[in-house]
């Protein structure tokens, strides 16, 4: 193994730097992983924006990345669930390196029918859509509706309550081009909503009803538009806020429907928490993952020093699924 690595930094200058930094040792508890493929969330794009202002001069630089994919190189102290040579994704501070330092709980296996770069698209998607479908009490045969489902977590979530048993997937987008690759990934019902009303398409779905759990990715008005369109003591997950954090909600929706509503944030979770929704998503939706119930979906592949055409891909808001970087 090399000594020294190439690992990309924000917080330095408008887009990510690449800086040569000696390999970190595994410590109790830890892998180590070559990683051959990694992968851009929302956030990290965000986080690179937020952290160097050119007026001013501000910096705050950090190792940049979330989400990889690669083979354990090595193992520290106590960690016996995984060996050396093994296919792996996982989440973690710090992933965009040649060689990524990870809490072995914060794990799952690569299927053997899945690629590296596929694989690195999924960790995120997998815990995030599985822990929020657990607190919202999912069963088989269940209803979901699902907010900014062409989210890259967002097109995992519609195959996942699908693969998982759900009746009926409404997914919403805002641009009429997705439409297809929405109804294309098992989506039942999708809902445009520069040109339809949310709360009366879900209702028109269901028999006026209203659907069983709501995993909800966008927030603002959106957030408070799903109330109504849930059915009586139905469960609504607020996972992100695309639309802005803020809402305004009707409290009468909210009481005379007896909703649960929840807030999950698995990335600011507590590293043994994080590891227990890892696990559950490992039992049941990797099995999904590797009979092709569940499939990434990547919009393109970047080199890894071409980092920076990554990031203007997902300021676009033109992507149609993960943004993925290979690692040299």
């Amino acid at each position: 193994m090399t000594a020294t690595m190439t690992a990309l930094f924000g917080g330095a200058a408008p887009q990510w730097r690449a800086r040569h930094i000696p390999v970190p040792e595994p410590g109790p508890g830890q892998v180590l992983v070559r990683a051959h493929a990694v992968s851009l969330n929302n956030a990290d794009v965000q986080r690179l924006d937020n952290s160097f202002d050119p007026a001013t001069g501000k910096k705050t630089e950090y190792p940049a990345g979330y989400e990889f994919a690669g083979d354990i190189a090595a193992t520290g102290p106590g960690v016996r669930n995984v060996r050396v040579g093994d296919r792996v994704m996982g989440t973690t501070q710090g992933a965009f390196a040649q060689y990524v330092l990870a809490d072995h709980r914060h794990l799952m296996p690569v299927p053997e029918t899945l690629g590296y770069d596929g694989a690195s698209a999924l960790p995120t998607a997998l815990l995030t859509e599985h822990g929020a479908l657990t607190r919202a009490r999912f069963s088989s045969g269940q209803s979901v509706l699902i907010t900014g489902a062409t989210s890259s977590i967002g097109l995992t979530g519609v195959q996942m309550a699908k693969a998982l048993g759900a009746s009926l997937v409404v997914a919403t987008t805002r641009s009429k081009a997705k439409e297809a690759l929405l109804k294309k990934i098992g989506a039942d019902t999708v809902v445009v909503t520069n040109g339809r009303d949310l709360t009366q398409a879900a209702l028109d779905a269901t028999g006026g009803d209203g659907v069983d759990v709501v995993l909800d990715h966008v927030g603002g008005q959106t957030f408070a538009d799903c109330l109504p369109a849930t059915r009586v003591d139905g469960h609504i997950v607020n996972i992100g806020r695309l639309e802005g954090p803020r809402s305004t909600v009707d409290l009468d929706a909210l009481s005379y429907r007896h909703l649960h509503v929840r807030g999950v944030s698995f990335g600011f979770s507590r590293p043994e928490a994080l590891g227990q929704v890892v696990a559950a998503a490992i039992d049941e939706v990797v099995p999904a993952v590797a009979d092709g119930r569940i499939r990434p979906v990547v919009d393109s592949v970047h080199a890894f020093d071409h980092a920076h055409e990554a990031a203007d891909r997902m300021r676009s808001h033109q992507a149609h699924g993960k943004i993925i970087l290979t690692v040299p």
